[in-house]
């Protein structure tokens, strides 16, 4: 089984987390729109977006999920280099 290293993970994340309030823009929904559909709470993604909290690596798996499939944000997640080759290759299990 592959594994991603914790340092990577955390530069995942804080991608994301610096990103997220674009990717709601892309997708036009509210912080509290997000939260519903990811079963959290607006405080929680405002608490990430403004660096209050850390976005835990579950959240951010379900984001990319989200988020690579839609065509408006999809590119984006690749531009950014959030969805990197190696996380691809964790998702898809390949070695």
């Amino acid at each position: 089984m592959l594994t991603m290293e914790q340092i990577e993970r955390d530069y995942l994340i804080e991608k994301m987390a610096d990103n997220l309030p674009v990717f709601r823009a892309k997708l036009r929904i509210s912080q509290d729109r997000l939260a519903s559909v990811i079963g959290s709470t607006r405080f929680t993604v405002m608490q990430i977006e403004t660096k209050k909290r850390k976005m835990t690596w579950q959240m951010f798996m379900l984001l990319v999920l989200i988020f690579d499939k839609n065509c408006e944000t999809a590119p984006l997640l690749r531009a950014l280099e959030i969805y990197t080759d190696e996380l691809d290759a964790l998702m898809m299990n390949k070695k």
